[in-house]
């Protein structure tokens, strides 16, 4: 039985949470000012012209789903990055096998895993999503599904991931390097001879009626096991929208990423009235405490966008950037980072 005095410092206690969960709302409100959208996000320098993409959409009044599929369709196509779609880095057999995940303000969601020779696996996803009663495709089943909906096989081993593949397979050694998207994107740790990582591109969009989507794709860590599957694909992993709140995205070491369900976790922080970059920095340091000598040689970052328009981001490690795209803003951002 709870005595009188334990009884009055239960409610003390309380109170004073509730007054701190309070005040960390109205920080929130205060930081984000009045609303704005319609916003794009996105994940490192390639989310730039991914972002263009997906703002076509946006000003001109449409769904934030549509928006997020389209921006991340131009990533996939490129084939000038070895982390996404066309071009992607394969696993250790030769193989380029695509995720990917969608999910809308409706919670509406797609995925598809280990997807071969479909150049863009978002809209596979987004068909599971609209289409049939499942969340989830696979393999064999996911490519079988987009060829019956009209998609075309394409070869998307290029030259130049080809030959980074046949290099790696002269010492089949694989050590993830640190935010090496940014290195092969801009010409520095050139292919071939080198060591190679993986990332993906995430996105997070709000219409103009206020509603908020998210879309992620990749081609996974290269020269991986064949049939390992990271976080991108897994919906509140590496992607996750709740409409009434917002929504996150991750980056990096897929499997840290899913430990956490990092992007479930982001959004639930905001329901508790954090900042986007304070949920992204509470993820980062829950992966830091499981295992710290471990965070220090990986990179894994988290992106955010609340229901008000306000971004954040934080990371392991320095050297995540991130894109935004607004009527008033077209800039990229760093993430703040542990280390």
């Amino acid at each position: 039985m709870v005595n009188r005095r334990k009884f009055i410092q239960q409610s003390i206690t309380g109170s004073a949470g509730l007054l701190a969960g309070n005040t960390m709302l109205a920080a929130t409100k205060a930081v984000s000012g009045s609303a704005v959208f319609p916003i794009v996000i996105s994940t490192w320098d390639f989310g730039r012209e991914a972002n263009e993409g997906a703002w076509a959409v946006l000003a001109k009044g449409g769904r934030a789903v549509d928006a997020v599929e389209a921006g991340v369709r131009v990533t996939e196509a490129a084939g000038n990055n070895f982390t996404v779609g066309l071009g992607g880095l394969p696993d250790r057999d030769g193989r380029v096998t695509l995720d990917a995940c969608i999910m809308d303000d409706k919670y509406g969601c797609g995925s598809v895993m280990c997807l071969e020779n479909i150049l863009h696996p978002v809209s596979v996803a987004r068909l599971v999503m609209d289409k049939t009663p499942h969340i989830i495709l696979v393999g064999e089943g996911a490519q079988a599904f987009a060829l019956a909906n009209g998609f075309k096989k394409v070869d998307l081993l290029t030259p130049a991931s080809k030959k980074a593949w046949k290099e790696w397979l002269k010492t089949s050694k694989y050590e993830p390097v640190i935010n090496i998207e940014n290195k092969m994107n801009s010409g520095k740790d050139s292919l071939p001879g080198r060591k190679y990582n993986h990332d993906t591109i995430g996105m997070l969009a709000i219409d103009q009626q206020g509603n908020v989507s998210g879309a992620c794709t990749t081609s996974g860590m290269a020269f991986k096991m064949q049939g390992r599957v990271g976080d991108s694909p897994v919906i509140g992993a590496g992607l996750y929208v709740d409409n009434e709140i917002g929504g996150a995205t991750a980056t990096g070491v897929g499997e840290e990423v899913i430990r956490i369900a990092g992007a479930h976790l982001i959004v639930e922080l905001m329901r508790q009235g954090f900042t986007p970059q304070q949920a992204c920095r509470e993820a980062v340091e829950r992966i830091v405490k499981r295992s710290p000598a471990k965070a220090k040689e990986m990179q894994v970052g988290f992106l955010a966008l609340n229901k008000q328009g306000v971004h954040g981001a934080f990371c392991l490690q320095e050297g995540f950037s991130y894109a935004v795209k607004s009527a008033s803003e077209t800039q990229m951002h760093t993430g703040q980072h542990y280390f």
